[in-house]
C-alpha cells in the first residue's frame, strides 16, 4: 500500500493565525473608531474601554469569517487580558521563557488542531484487554500510539507486554524528550522494549503497525480515518480514545474511564 500524502493546510488556514489576524483588525478598527470620536466628538477612550471595544470587535469578526463558537469569548477577553498582564509590569525574560516553554510543549498545535491531551491508566489497561495476547519474539504485535505525550501508554504496555514493539510519536519537542529520558530511565529504550520518534504521523506507513492508538482531536479523526484505511493491513485495529470517527461505526466500543470516555475501535 502506498502511503497517503495529506494535503498540508496553509498556515492562514490555521484556526490559530485566523484568530490573531482577526484580533489584529480589530485593533485597526478599534484605533480608527478612536481617533474618530476623538476627532469628532472630543471623546477619549480609556484604555479599559478601548480593550473591550477591540474585544468585541474580534469575537464578531471570529463569528463573521466562521470561527468555532468556542473562539469567541478567547477573542473577546484575550485584549482585556493582556491589558492586565501588562499593568503587572513583568520582566520581559518571564514572557520570553513562557513563550519558549509553551511552544515547545504544544509546538504545531495552532496548525493541527491536536492539543495535548493525555491518556490515564484506565484507558491503556482498556487498550490491553482488548489486543490479542503477544505473538512469538520473531513476529511481535507492533503497537504504535500517534501523539504520544510524556510516554504513558507507550511505557506502560511496553511493562504489560514485555514481547511486543511498542512505538510512540510526537510531533512536539518536549514531551518527546521527557518519554525518551523515562524510556532511558525505566530501561525501555535504547533497543529496549519501547521506542519514541519526534515528527508527524501523517508521515508514516501505518502498515508497519498492528494496532494504531490515538488520543488526538475531533478536527484530526477524518484524515486519520482516510489514512487508516489507505494504509493499514487487513485483520489491523484502529484504537482511538474518546473521538470517534464521523460516518464511520465503530467495531468496538469500551467504557474505559470512570468519566464516562468511551475508547472506540475499527478492524481494518
Amino acid at each position: 500500500m502506498s502511503p497517503v500524502t495529506r494535503p498540508r493546510r496553509s498556515l492562514r488556514q490555521a484556526p490559530a493565525m485566523r484568530a490573531l489576524l482577526l484580533q489584529a483588525a480589530a485593533l485597526l478598527l478599534t484605533l480608527l473608531l478612536r481617533q474618530a470620536l476623538h476627532g469628532l466628538a472630543g471623546i477619549v477612550l480609556a484604555p479599559l474601554p478601548m480593550t473591550l471595544l477591540q474585544g468585541l470587535i474580534a469575537a464578531l469578526l471570529s463569528h463573521r469569517f466562521g470561527l468555532a463558537r468556542w473562539w469567541l469569548p478567547i477573542q473577546f477577553l484575550f485584549p482585556v487580558a493582556a491589558l492586565l498582564v501588562n499593568a503587572l509590569h513583568l520582566p520581559p525574560l518571564i514572557f520570553l521563557a513562557g513563550f519558549v516553554f509553551f511552544l515547545l510543549l504544544f509546538w504545531s498545535t495552532f496548525r493541527t488542531q491536536v492539543p495535548y491531551y493525555p491518556s490515564r491508566a484506565s484507558t491503556w489497561r482498556a487498550v490491553d484487554a482488548l489486543l490479542p495476547r503477544d505473538g512469538a519474539p520473531e513476529a511481535p504485535l507492533r503497537i504504535i500510539d500517534i501523539g504520544s505525550g510524556f510516554g504513558g501508554f507507550v511505557l506502560s504496555m511496553a511493562g504489560r507486554r514485555p514481547q511486543a514493539s511498542l512505538t510512540g510519536i510526537e510531533i512536539a519537542p518536549l514531551p518527546w524528550l521527557v518519554s525518551r529520558l523515562r524510556a532511558l530511565f525505566h530501561g525501555a529504550g535504547e533497543g529496549g522494549r519501547a521506542r519514541f520518534i519526534l515528527g508527524d504521523y501523517t508521515r508514516l506507513d501505518f502498515a508497519e503497525y498492528d494496532v494504531v492508538f490515538a488520543y488526538l482531536s475531533p478536527a484530526a479523526m477524518t484524515a486519520l480515518w482516510n489514512k487508516a484505511r489507505a494504509e493499514m493491513r487487513p485483520g489491523s485495529l484502529l484504537l482511538s480514545y474518546e473521538f470517534p470517527i464521523e460516518g464511520a461505526a465503530p467495531d468496538i466500543e469500551v467504557n474505559a474511564s470512570n468519566k464516562g470516555a468511551i475508547l472506540y475501535g475499527w478492524r481494518i
